[in-house]
């Protein structure tokens, strides 16, 4: 894909993905026009093209570097030890806190998956895949040694994710709970939901996240 070098080219560039986020997350990807997008960034519709040739390179695009930096995320948060119960308090603060940072980003990967061809669906569908591999992994390793008491990895494997992502469909900064707070409840919740029998202050649970020992800064 043709990009314009130089600072400017990427400040643009970058100036066009983070409209097409909020855009997008507003209107619907449908609806978004890339004459609208132009018009946020300040640009001619024209010059959006030496970016993204279609419209739906730009789709493909801002889903699959949401999932990248999520799997990045994850990596460089994941904690040495063994311990499945450290390790999933791990990836409940990092899904959480990177998720939240990302509100209209996650929605869009959620909401327009629909909107990609099957060839770039099927690229993004192996990403989000490959990410909650870790999630099972880490159930299976907790009910090999004991410390889940879990029926099906599998399926509480996505009632996990989909408890986790809804954060962002109902937190708003300021109100009632903080982050910390929010990522402090859930991780007791999840940790009743496997059947673990732990002291959640035992991971630092309720403290913020961008102080955590194992967090990564988003």
């Amino acid at each position: 894909m043709a990009r314009t070098t130089g600072s400017d080219g990427e400040k643009t560039e970058a100036a066009v993905r983070e409209a097409a986020v909020s855009l997008i997350a507003r209107l619907g990807y449908e609806a978004m026009s890339m004459r609208q997008l132009a018009s946020e960034v300040g640009v001619q519709a024209a010059a959006l093209y030496r970016y993204f040739p279609t419209k739906e390179d730009l789709l493909f695009m801002l889903m699959r570097e949401h999932m990248e930096g999520l799997t990045a995320a994850w990596t460089a948060a994941r904690p040495a030890t063994a311990d499945p119960a450290a390790r999933l308090a791990a990836y409940v603060r990092n899904h959480i806190a990177f998720h939240i940072e990302r509100r209209h980003a996650t929605h869009v990967s959620n909401m327009e998956l629909r909107s990609l061809s099957h060839e770039r669906l099927t690229q993004i569908l192996r990403l989000r895949t490959a990410y909650e591999k870790e999630l099972r992994a880490i159930l299976r390793d907790g009910v090999e040694t004991g410390a889940f008491d879990i029926d099906d990895t599998g399926l509480t494997a996505m009632a996990l994710i989909q408890m986790m992502t809804g954060v962002i469909v109902w937190f708003r900064p300021g109100e009632r709970l903080s982050i910390a707070e929010v990522t402090a409840s859930y991780l007791s919740m999840t940790m009743r939901l496997v059947g673990a029998r732990i002291d959640t202050g035992t991971y630092n649970a309720a403290r913020p996240f961008g102080r955590a020992k194992d967090a990564v800064a988003l």
